[in-house]
């Protein structure tokens, strides 16, 4: 197969993420004698800044990471709901059906930042001065900017010069979005982290104790206070009114990222590791396990695979909706079990569904929320996640944010991350620091006693999924996507192309993996406000080919014909323990993410 780029081979390290310039700062930080959570805190905090339409430092990013000879685990910066943010509040104070999708008013415990100190702290080797140095330098001097920050300002300008004017200082300087290409600093956001190392590098500190002081700075110090007070604000937001938010600074107090188990599943010798219920990480896994134990590989893309995939990423979606949350125990042995998928797969027939069918496992009655249910009658004719970038409106809803990077080193330590939230359409910029608040709430409902209800000190259920998997107990592939809903189907087709064709050049194929045709679906409810539904609809690359489109049409699927490369932002490395080779490859879509390493 003939591929864009080719997948990388080496020795020495390797990292892929959806920009270059996080990928080349990932890469300094190994040539520097860093490992790969090192360089993932780097190329973190660089996304940050040149990918600010995609991601922000009050945002989120889960981890899953795998210390060389070590256990593997997921490290949670995705922050809780605020303790006043009850649905009380939301429905009888003010009068909300839906948690707005910008605003402070959908604003969480921010998680990135304390996230990377503590993966710095507890696996790094770097000082916090050593891997901030990159994303300093990009703020303060500039980066070249890609066309998409530009097109994003561009769609709300008016709510920028009108509304949210500490935007506009920033990224409408005398009045002009970002051109493609021309250079975009971000001095204040430079100046915070410039703040933050100096405060941090108090009088006889070692590096563990710098980086504890700085997660204390960004809770309780001059960070967590401009935080705190600029959520007391009231700001426009989706709802078409100025609300303030709740998000006070014992909240930003009171929480700190933590590391969980991950959750497993064995699949064609394959063991797959991905985060918990809290995001839609699972849904991975039910798809692998919904899948006919007769899958053929070679039929990648015919009409008859495409639809297989596409109707049981219908039924693990609507799972989602029924099971998946905070909230409580979440079914998972039994949703992943053998016995409970055969009976989910004698569902899928000849036809596409367009009914949303959550099951009943261990025999529970499974539970929608009503507004979801109402769903349809919502999207009318609003973009929907899964074009590779976000789509965002006037009012600066978002759908289909987010970044991602995997870093392998040397000594074979794994990582995959994928950042997300604070994007600069979500909210307005804290002019003290530079960045705006997340707002990750609007994926909570409004309604009580559901997984995924909005509660006060429970995460809401993220779309954030970031993916690593196993060989013989060894860590051998990381991987994952941006597109919010989107990225555990387009993870999906990425494994599938990777894991079961024939190895290339002694190890696996990422690159023609990633590059090969992608598709996706939309019978279910949307995470992003305002949480509308599109049952029957598939969208496709065109060059999944006229044969696949035809036959998938003639099944009933409202088919979309995309562009031939809008599908999935994907990143991947990998390593093979037996010769000691490290591979990585990165998307072309978009062009902008990139895989380096030797």
């Amino acid at each position: 197969m003939v591929t864009t780029r080719p997948t990388l081979h080496g020795t020495f390290g390797m990292v892929s993420s959806t920009h270059w310039l996080a990928s080349s700062s990932a890469m300094a930080v190994l040539e520097d004698g860093g490992n790969a959570f090192d360089a993932a805190v780097a190329a973190g905090f660089v996304l940050h800044v040149v990918e600010p339409h995609l991601n922000g430092p009050a945002g989120d990013v889960p981890i899953i990471l795998a210390p060389a000879g070590g256990r593997i685990r997921v490290l949670c910066g995705q922050g809780p709901a605020p303790a006043g943010a009850t649905i009380g509040h939301y429905r009888d104070g003010i009068g909300l059906d839906l948690v707005p999708g910008t605003g402070p008013l959908a604003a969480v415990v921010p998680g990135a930042v304390d996230a990377w100190l503590t993966l710095l702290r507890d696996h790094g080797t770097k000082s916090l001065a050593e891997v901030l140095k990159y994303a300093i330098g990009y703020a303060a001097d500039g980066h070249p900017a890609v066309e998409r920050i530009g097109l994003t300002v561009e769609s709300v300008r008016q709510l920028f010069e009108e509304e949210w004017t500490s935007s506009a200082e920033v990224y409408l300087p005398g009045g002009a979005a970002p051109a493609a290409g021309g250079m975009l600093r971000n001095p204040q956001l430079a100046a915070t982290w410039r703040r933050l190392l100096t405060e941090a590098a108090g009088p006889g500190r070692d590096r563990e104790a710098e980086i504890e002081a700085a997660r204390r700075i960004w809770r309780e110090g001059f960070i967590g206070e401009a935080i705190a007070a600029h959520a007391a604000r009231p700001a426009m937001d989706s709802s078409g009114e100025r609300h303030a938010g709740v998000l006070t600074g014992d909240d930003l107090a009171g929480w700190s990222a933590g590391y969980e188990e991950p959750v497993r599943h064995e699949w064609r010798g394959w063991t797959v590791c991905k985060p918990g219920p809290w995001s839609q990480g699972p849904v991975l896994l039910q798809q692998l396990a919904l899948l006919d134990p007769g899958l053929d590989a070679d039929a990648y893309g015919s009409p008859e695979y495409v639809h297989a995939l596409i109707e049981g990423g219908k039924l693990a979606m609507a799972d989602r909706e029924a099971w998946y949350g905070d909230n409580g125990e979440v079914p998972l042995k039994e949703l992943l079990s053998p016995e409970y998928n055969a009976g989910r797969r004698a569902l899928i027939g000849e036809r596409a569904s367009f009914e949303l069918r959550p099951g009943a496992p261990g025999g529970r009655t499974p539970r929608v929320a009503a507004a979801a249910l109402a769903g349809a009658e919502r999207a009318g004719g609003a973009a929907v996640a899964g074009s590779g970038e976000p789509t965002v409106d006037r009012s600066g809803e978002t759908r289909g944010d987010t970044c991602h990077v995997d870093v392998v080193d040397r000594w074979g330590n794994m990582i995959s991350a994928t950042p997300s939230g604070g994007w600069l359409q979500s909210s307005p910029v804290i002019p003290e620091l530079g960045f705006p608040l997340g707002t990750r709430l609007q994926m909570t409902w409004l309604e009580e006693d559901l997984p995924a209800s909005l509660t006060p000190g429970r995460r809401p259920r993220t779309t954030l999924s970031p993916s690593l998997a196993l060989r013989d107990g060894e860590p051998v592939l990381a991987f994952g996507t941006p597109g919010g809903d989107q990225q555990d189907q387009w993870q999906l087709h990425f494994f599938l192309a990777a894991a079961l064709r024939r190895p290339v050049r002694g190890g696996l194929d990422l690159q023609g993996a990633i590059d090969a045709p992608n598709w996706h679906q939309d019978s279910f409810p949307s995470s992003f406000y305002p949480r509308g539904t599109r049952p029957g609809s598939v969208t496709v690359e065109s060059r999944i080919g006229e044969e696949t489109i035809a036959g998938l049409r003639r099944r009933g699927h409202e088919v979309t014909v995309g562009g031939p490369w809008t599908e999935g932002r994907l990143c991947a490395v990998g390593r093979d323990p037996e010769r000691g080779v490290l591979l990585a490859a990165a998307n072309p879509r978009g062009a902008q993410g990139y895989a380096v390493g030797r």
